[in-house]
């Protein structure tokens, strides 16, 4: 407004830029009512002087510019207070979702005996944490079992499954003796609950004493990481269905194993990361940047620069739900 008044007095009367006044309230909605329609007052007080000084005053073009004025600051007040309850109402869906993650998704122990452990979860959904992608970690008899995994679909279906299978999990994980165990537990409870209309690839582990067992349920392998810099993918010797499909083939996954020993770490991750692509098209070269990213003193701080590489790669937020676990051995 105070370019208008300046512009205004340079030009002279010739222009009449009297009515571009009404700029002021219409931009004053990104602030709140009060702010508006002081912003509204002061353009009033403002078009006074200034149609003075274009010898507009008490004419038409005056009196269009100040009911100009007054309609444009009450809708910018309305539009203000309308924007104000949605925010509001964000608010209260951005609390619910955070206490649905914390019951679904609840912090994972950052410590385990000898290992560290570092997560990052970013969701598809705009404004949202939580989304199809699961993972969980318990101990069970034979060590720290894990589950991370993938359900198909989207939306509060895909969130209602993940949390059965995390809760399913959660129940297995520390009674079933062993971890293919483990995985006909989960296998019979989605039967139960999904009746063959979902499944979810998944990936099973349990680590123990310089080891680690896997079952690989149609789920992207785990990257093993060695501490001589060498990388392994954990791919399991036969492919096997995902979860709530096992039934469908005439076995289920056999368990695998690999060496784990202190200085190695292990990435589990979804496919939203390895299926994130650049603009040209190309896939995040997941297995490329993970040995030099993943070098930090700290686990979580390694995982969160390979989080911000991915979403640099993607050029903004990712396309599909993306979860990574990184589970780290350390040295004595």
């Amino acid at each position: 407004m105070a370019t208008v008044v300046v512009l205004d007095l340079l030009a002279g009367s010739s222009l009449g830029l009297l009515p571009l006044l009404t700029l002021g309230p219409a931009f004053a909605v990104t602030g709140g009512v009060r702010h508006t329609a002081l912003t509204g007052l002061v353009a009033l007080v403002l078009s006074v002087p200034l149609a003075y000084h274009d010898h507009l005053l008490g004419g038409p073009r005056t009196t269009v510019t100040l009911a100009a004025i007054v309609g444009v600051t009450a809708a910018a007040m309305l539009a203000c207070r309308l924007r104000a309850e949605g925010e509001r109402r964000l608010a209260d869906v951005r609390l619910v979702a955070e206490a649905v993650q914390r019951a679904l998704l609840h912090p994972v122990p950052r410590r385990a005996g000898d290992l560290r452990i570092a997560l990052s979860y970013t969701s598809a959904a705009v404004d949202a944490r939580i989304g199809g992608d699961l993972y969980d970690i318990a101990r069970g008899p034979g060590g720290v079992r894990l589950i991370i995994g993938d359900v198909q679909g989207k939306g509060l279906d895909a969130v209602e499954t993940a949390a059965s299978v995390v809760g399913a999990f959660r129940e297995a994980a520390y009674d079933e003796p062993a971890l293919a165990d483990v995985g006909r537990h989960l296998e019979d409870h989605l039967a139960r609950q999904l009746g063959g209309e979902k499944f979810v690839t998944a990936v099973l582990a349990e680590v123990s004493e310089n080891e680690i067992r896997l079952l690989n349920y149609g789920h992207p392998p785990p990257l093993l990481l060695t501490c001589d810099g060498r990388v392994h993918r954990l791919e399991p010797r036969e492919e096997a269905p995902p979860l709530g499909l096992v039934a469908l083939a005439p076995a289920g996954p056999e368990p695998y194993g690999s060496a784990f020993r202190e200085g190695d770490q292990i990435l589990f991750y979804t496919d939203g990361v390895c299926e994130g692509r650049d603009r040209g098209g190309d896939f995040y070269p997941l297995e490329d940047r993970a040995p030099h990213l993943l070098r930090a003193r700290d686990p979580q701080d390694a995982l969160d620069l390979l989080e911000r590489d991915l979403v640099a790669h993607v050029g903004g937020p990712v396309p599909d739900d993306a979860a990574m676990l990184l589970v780290r051995r350390e040295r004595p």
